[in-house]
């Protein structure tokens, strides 16, 4: 329901962005009575996403009908969707449509690619904060279509404690990390909440003292693939049900082997805020 809510302002909003007061061109060139057939077509290959989503970019009275659904593989110059109706709205709203489609495909169409590579692992794909303003959760909704997990959607949902949060509370002093200090404050987070505790480190030496405090998982930040190799090791031996979760430098062409080191979550900031979009076309099939 309150996704709903949000897909129907957001579209709202970009409507508004893009006609603005009215669409002039269309105005005087189309007659206003004009009924037509259209299809969005798939420009390049890729995995769907967005259908249901643009869906509410049209007016009801225009019929819409879904020839692929979310999470489909898509061919180039595939008919993915028909549209039925006035020819005015047809053309008014298409490109709101297609930009909502284009860029949540290219965000589902990526998270399916680092997926495949890392199948026969148990490293999961995981998503950041990395998102558009106001579109996050359309885009972390375009994640999991790809096959990927999301992490926070918000501030409120889970405790990470980051690198700047360390040293802003002295935590790190001139590098070295205040291990007692630490262990005290998860103390009290521990009392106050049931959230999960996640902690960033960015060496072993920081990882061995974070280790035994046992959190919910630790995130190794920017780790090489020997020292997350180290630090798998010495998990699996001291504290099993701690998960690893690796960040930072990881690419299609070196996650399989980020995977196979043994963590249990990748995550991914380009597979929000670097995704190649997906090209989709409207075109007047039948007028």
């Amino acid at each position: 329901m309150l996704l709903n809510k949000l897909i129907k302002k957001t579209l709202t909003q970009a409507l508004r962005e893009d006609i603005g007061k009215g669409d002039i061109t269309t105005l005087f060139t189309v007659a206003p009575n004009l009924k037509v057939r259209a299809a969005i077509i798939a420009k390049e290959n890729g995995i769907l996403c967005g259908v249901d989503i643009i869906k509410g970019a049209f007016p009801k009275d225009v019929r819409f009908k879904a020839l692929k659904r979310d999470g489909s593989t898509i061919k180039k110059n595939q008919k993915i969707i028909i549209l039925e109706g006035n020819a005015r709205k047809i053309i008014t709203h298409e490109r709101v449509a297609l930009n909502f489609l284009s860029r949540l495909s290219g965000i589902s169409t990526l998270t399916r690619k680092f997926v495949e590579k890392t199948k026969r692992t148990n490293a999961k794909i995981m998503d950041t904060r990395k998102t558009t303003p106001t579109l996050r959760a359309l885009e972390k909704y375009a994640v999991k279509v790809g096959g990927g997990l999301n992490h926070r959607m918000k501030l409120d949902e889970a405790i990470l404690i980051k690198d700047n949060h360390l040293r802003a509370a002295k935590f790190i002093h001139k590098g070295k990390l205040n291990k007692a200090k630490l262990k005290n404050c998860i103390g009290r987070i521990r009392k106050k909440t049931s959230l999960k505790i996640e902690i960033e480190v960015e060496n072993l030496k920081e990882f061995k003292a974070v280790l035994n405090l046992k959190p919910t998982i630790i995130m190794l930040d920017n780790f090489n693939l020997s020292s997350l190799k180290k630090a798998v090791r010495l998990r699996n031996h001291c504290c099993p049900k701690v998960k690893l979760e690796a960040s930072g430098g990881i690419n299609l062409n070196n996650v399989k082997r980020f995977a196979k080191a043994g963590v249990d979550l990748i995550s991914i900031g380009a597979i929000t805020h670097s995704a190649p979009t997906i090209d989709f076309s409207l075109e007047i099939i039948n007028g």
